[in-house]
């Protein structure tokens, strides 16, 4: 620290003006590094401002790049989920067209003609139901054909090791709570929507001399099918709505957390503008007080000189 001791009359060693310089020195070396933290926001910008501070805001850094990856991720999941519902909301749609027309067929009142063209007007909404399914599509990958299956990493914990969650829609999955374990929304499938031996593709066969599916003796069992077959893709769109309702949970949770990091990233490594304002105004008053000061005591050696002059 400085002291105030001047060793005498001495011209050879001027110690006033060297503690003059070195607390100007000083003062200039707080005025830089307010003027650094004022102009980058930052109260730690080096490892040198503060150690422990340095390495904490690193690491908390690296843990939120991590969650927001995270969010990237549960956003893809939703997307694929939404797509995926919005399909079987359609064909939900479209098979309860089919079903009304089995019922209406099903009708005692209703001729051979009537019957064909109800077959044939189902058909064309089965038709649309593949069109469907060969539409919904993610990222080049088909979601309704009984093939897709994918894992999305919705974070990670302490250790780094990762937090996945899968979304199956293959017609392995047994979650799917299907009676044939066989999910299929082809068209010409022979399982329709987990229904053994139902196919849509039949509807079309349907002719006046030989009513198939649409014949008396057997329209009961495809009407049940039918009944079956929207009982089952219902069940497909609740397990989706299931993983939707875990999928917004963890977005709101991820986001929760990447503002309880940048907050505590902030607190750390931020500069408080007020605090460094304050700071260098007073590093600049010392600093004019110590070029002063300097001033004068240069002037010592002069004073005593005056005593050799006689």
């Amino acid at each position: 620290m400085p002291s105030a001791i001047t060793n005498g009359a001495r011209i050879r060693t001027n110690t006033a003006a060297e503690n003059a310089y070195n607390a100007l020195d000083t003062a200039n070396r707080s005025i830089a590094l307010r003027q650094l933290r004022l102009s980058t926001g930052k109260r730690i910008n080096s490892a040198a401002d503060d150690v422990a501070g340095y390495i904490t805001v690193r690491s908390l850094g690296e843990r939120n790049s991590s969650l927001k990856a995270a969010l990237n991720a549960v956003g893809d999941a939703t997307n694929v989920t939404n797509i995926a519902q919005d399909g079987l909301d359609n064909i939900t749609n479209l098979i309860m067209q089919i079903k009304e027309a089995v019922a209406s067929a099903a009708s005692g009142a209703m001729g051979t003609d009537e019957k064909v063209a109800l077959a044939k007007a189902a058909y064309r909404f089965a038709q649309q139901i593949q069109t469907i399914v060969d539409a919904t599509v993610f990222a080049g990958r088909q979601l309704l054909d009984g093939t897709f299956t994918a894992s999305f990493v919705i974070g990670s914990r302490a250790d780094n090791t990762l937090l996945t969650l899968g979304i199956d829609l293959s017609t392995s999955n047994p979650e799917l709570n299907i009676p044939s374990n066989n999910f299929d929304l082809r068209l010409v499938s022979l399982n329709f929507a987990g229904v053994t031996g139902l196919s849509l593709a039949s509807l079309n066969d349907v002719s006046a001399s030989d009513l198939g599916i649409f014949d008396f003796s057997v329209i009961q069992t495809t009407l049940t099918s039918i009944s079956i077959a929207l009982t089952n893709v219902s069940k497909v769109a609740s397990y989706l709505g299931g993983i939707a309702n875990r999928l917004t949970s963890q977005e709101d949770a991820l986001k929760s957390q990447i503002t309880n990091y940048n907050a505590a990233i902030s607190r750390i490594e931020d500069a408080d503008v007020a605090k460094e304002q304050l700071e260098l105004i007073r590093s600049q008053f010392l600093q004019q007080a110590s070029i002063i000061s300097l001033a004068q005591a240069n002037q010592t050696p002069q004073t005593f000189l005056q005593l050799l002059r006689g």
